[in-house]
């Protein structure tokens, strides 16, 4: 019996290419493409929603360090890492996600649809750190569009943690909908 993963998932999409003919009334004859394309269940903004809930649970430990233990700034955010690490370890192996990212909404989910285990969501949360850098680019406006200013804007790639560990970031309300997924597959194989 062979279990199902989010990766091997697929998501059938119909695409619509127009020809160069037309049919008798004028109207332009279109292609009719099937394709299977890989299942994504991440959603777009992702990166800045996950950049706030790592300060949303940074901000209780440096708290305690900086008002509470009297550390300096620098040194109860430094403090703070490891306490960030294992907090967010144990709170996504058993609910899938941390104070932070429960505010957003969002869970952690592995490749099969669980919560993480122990040691995929420290390794997770270890590359997180690493993973951590900002992207810059400039935005330019289309030369129809006038009335807007030319600007960089900041982004955050935090997705090489979870391409590793084959971890997915999702809404609450998406968990449902690939479990259902990855039951229906796990059916449809026992079929074939």
């Amino acid at each position: 019996m062979t279990t199902m993963r989010i990766s091997q998932l697929k998501e059938r999409r119909i695409i619509h290419r127009p020809t160069s003919d037309f049919d008798h009334e004028g109207k332009r004859i279109y292609k009719v493409f099937e394709y299977d394309f890989t299942y994504d269940p991440s959603y777009p903004g992702s990166g800045r929603e996950r950049l706030y809930a790592k300060i949303i649970d940074a901000l209780p430990f440096i708290f305690i360090f900086f008002c509470l233990l009297k550390y300096p700034l620098f040194i109860s955010v430094i403090l703070s890492l490891p306490c960030i690490l294992v907090a967010g370890t144990i709170s996504e192996m058993y609910w899938g996600t941390t104070l932070g990212k429960r505010m957003f909404k969002i869970n952690v989910i592995d490749d099969f649809g669980n919560f993480p285990g122990l040691w995929l969501s420290l390794k997770r949360n270890i590359l997180c750190f690493i993973n951590f850098c900002p992207e810059f680019a400039d935005f330019i406006p289309p030369p129809n569009q006038t009335w807007q200013a030319e600007s960089t804007e900041l982004k955050f790639s935090m997705n090489l943690n979870n391409k590793i560990c084959k971890t997915y970031i999702v809404k609450q309300s998406k968990i449902k909908e690939i479990r259902e997924l990855l039951s229906q597959a796990k059916v449809t194989s026992k079929v074939l």
